[in-house]
């Protein structure tokens, strides 16, 4: 492959990213395999400063589909070429053949093979339209299942490499105590460190048993705040004893399961760092000291997203990679300004303010990480094949099995389930508090429906008036039985999953009548809403709105399937972890 020396004009480099030849394809799953030292060595010789520090910047990408003309496109093309960066980082929206041609010819353009990324924490599907769909982490949790967390990993590796994608930014392995974490929540498999290192060790092994780079996050652990460091810097105030105990126990034992990639979080930890408000990122005694030194950690540091409050907030996009990469950080994701940050610390090396040394560490782990997925001998993927390897039906399967596993009944205090009431003796209400999520239960009432046709429904989001939820307490009040679907979407920057307080007040309402109706609540999303409605005849858990979920739901609660996942977390006041009542199929 001849040497391109300088940035392409968009039209021809779009050309080469869409036309990739087609390849031949692996006869199995790749295998990581140990690096090709000289090749490492011979390409971090041959590097400038420039470039070196390029190798440590991991920048955006989307996979819908883009014009020749696209000024999105020709500016990657010009990171990739010009500025030489280590990585890209995959982000919705995203088609499964657009992402494979835009890898395929992101790495044509490439000197230096890339990393390519993603946050594949619910399967592919966490970023790509139409590839497998898994639930959140939380329901690997309540399944409680090494074999399922495995295959789930399995087939998230098999997946991404299918198109090109070589680390999966997961599993989150905080440790969710916080009843209020608006972050991280459903994205953690629990509130005991036990199950979280049980459950992310085996879909670790999943994932790198079959060829791609798992990676840990958030370290030190992000499970017990209260806001988001999206937005803020949150800080964990808990004393050493507590944080190896709890926070930092699943990031040694994913480390002694062999993860090869960790990410950080944007927090402050007093009991490692009393320096007011750094976060860990950018904190060498937290990455060199605890994480290389105390757990022994051998692999890839990743910053979690450098344009995040956490550290925008506070530091200038230069400061705060200077920052982290003196604290031991090897690769910075997504900062603002990319080339800013690789002509600084260029500078910065030239000036002695970073010691090469420090440079050419993390560069060398960089360039390890991509020798042992093979890229230095074959970067691209078979297009030709990906109908074959994404989304097969056995994968589907597996994934309607995960979901169903992790069906959790929390309360069912009077056996109003399963559900054995006329047709017509059923209302169902679906309410969202997010805003303009009007028709978030549409799957569940759909799915309802089938089952009790005459059933009245109502819908809410978080603008809806209360006089519509009076006349909703009214419709629903002549009813044996109130099925309801409470919805709060876990999103960044949004503060909080909590639900909207006039919902609560209208299950409350109907729990409390006392010749009313039994009410059925159904949470797709936080198992912690249980605790604004304590007295409802029945609590289900799906942690997840997707329509899989909303029908699974449905069969759980008419008898048609067997229902047996646990609580992975404690409601306050109310259930310890490992709760949950067993709901036999019926029919």
């Amino acid at each position: 492959m001849k040497k391109i020396a300088g940035a392409l004009p968009a039209v021809l480099a779009l050309s080469i990213v869409s036309g990739c030849a087609r390849l031949p394809a692996p006869a199995a799953a790749p295998r990581l395999a140990n690096p090709d030292e000289g090749w490492v060595a011979r390409t971090l010789k041959r590097m400038t400063i420039e470039e070196k520090v390029g190798q440590m910047i991991a920048c955006r990408f989307t996979a819908d589909f883009r014009n020749a003309d696209s000024p999105a496109i020709a500016a990657l093309n010009d990171l990739v070429v010009r500025s030489r960066i280590g990585g890209l980082i995959l982000f919705a929206p995203a088609r499964v053949y657009e992402t494979a041609e835009l890898v395929n010819g992101f790495q044509r353009l490439a000197k230096v093979p890339l990393l390519m990324a993603a946050d594949f924490e619910r399967g592919a599907a966490n970023r790509v339209t139409n590839a497998t769909l898994f639930p959140p982490f939380m329901a690997l949790g309540a399944a409680g299942s090494e074999d399922l967390a495995y295959q789930v990993g399995r087939i998230t590796a098999l997946e991404g490499r299918a198109m090109g994608i070589h680390v999966a930014y997961a599993p989150v392995v905080d440790v969710n105590i916080n009843p209020d974490n608006p972050i991280i929540n459903t994205r953690a498999i629990g509130a005991d460190p036990a199950l979280v290192s049980r459950i992310a060790d085996a879909f670790i092994r999943g994932v790198q048993e079959n060829g791609m780079i798992a990676t840990a996050k958030h370290f030190p652990g992000h499970g017990d705040t209260s806001q988001d460091s999206h937005s803020l810097l949150p800080t964990i105030t808990a004393d050493l004893d507590r944080l190896e105990k709890v926070e930092l126990l699943p990031f040694k034992e994913a480390i002694a399961a062999g993860v090869r990639s960790i990410m950080t979080a944007h927090l402050a930890v007093p009991a490692l760092d009393p320096t007011p408000g750094l976060p860990a990122t950018l904190s060498a005694p937290i990455l060199t000291g605890v994480l290389r030194g105390k757990l022994g950690f051998k692999g890839l540091i990743v910053t979690d997203a450098l344009e995040m409050g956490g550290v925008t907030n506070a530091f200038s996009t230069e400061e705060a990679s200077l920052r982290a990469v003196l604290a031991g950080v090897d690769m910075l994701l997504l900062p603002p300004d990319p080339d800013r940050v690789i002509s600084y610390l260029a500078a910065a090396v030239r000036d002695g303010r970073i010691p090469l040394a420090r440079i050419d560490a993390s560069v060398r782990r960089i360039l390890e990480t991509k020798a042992s997925l093979g890229l230095e001998r074959d970067r691209f993927v078979d297009i030709d094949q990906l109908r074959h390897r994404v989304a097969p039906q056995a994968f589907l399967e597996l994934a309607t099995k995960t979901f169903e596993r992790s069906a959790t009944l929390v309360r069912n205090e009077t056996g109003v389930l399963p559900l054995a009431v006329p047709p017509d003796k059923v209302a169902v209400l679906a309410l969202s508090s997010d805003l303009g999520d009007y028709y978030a239960g549409q799957a569940f009432v759909d799915a309802m429906r089938k089952k009790f046709p005459a059933a009245p429904a109502f819908f809410a989001d978080g603008d809806t008036g209360q006089d519509a939820l009076d006349q909703a307490f009214d419709a629903a009040s002549a009813a044996e039985v109130v099925v309801v679907g409470v919805y709060s979407r876990l999103v960044d920057r949004k503060g909080s999953v909590g639900l909207e307080p006039r919902h609560i007040d209208l299950i409350n309402r109907l729990a409390a009548r006392p010749d009313g109706p039994k009410v059925v609540v159904v949470s797709f999303g936080s198992p912690y809403l249980l605790r604004h409605f304590p007295d409802v005849d029945a609590y289900l858990c799906l942690y997840k709105d997707t329509p899989e979920a909303q029908s699974i739901a449905v069969k759980a609660l008419v008898g048609e399937m067997d229902v047996t996942g646990k609580l992975p977390v404690s409601i306050p006041d109310l259930y310890p972890v490992g709760h949950g009542l067993e709901l036999k199929k019926i029919h």
